[in-house]
């Protein structure tokens, strides 16, 4: 069974930047970007090396880990520098102006 939280509004994702949010009784935040017009929700942490990807950048349709520059595809969570990392998507449900984010 699904976890769904609410997460943040719509209008507090403005497109291009990168947004995290907190959510209660989880570590790290969640974070939501647009990316090519699509909303992506993924966790706020590398999955390399616990490190706050909200401090990284974004680059077309990739997150940029501030650390070690790790590149990861929002599209599909893939890591560029190392197969074997994924960065998890999370599910999103809009409702009304409200996004919902599905957290297991």
């Amino acid at each position: 069974m699904p976890l769904r939280v609410r997460v943040c509004r719509i209008a507090d994702v403005p497109v291009g930047e990168i947004r995290a949010f907190t959510v209660r009784g989880v570590t790290w935040p969640v974070i939501v970007v647009y990316v090519d017009g699509e909303l992506v929700a993924v966790p706020g942490v590398c999955p390399h090396e616990d490190v706050a990807l909200a401090d990284g950048y974004l680059d077309g349709q990739a997150i940029i880990c501030p650390a070690h520059a790790y590149r990861f595809d929002l599209h599909t969570g893939r890591c560029r520098h190392d197969a074997g990392l994924e960065l998890r998507r999370y599910p999103i449900t809009v409702i009304g102006d409200e996004i919902w984010v599905d957290l297991l």
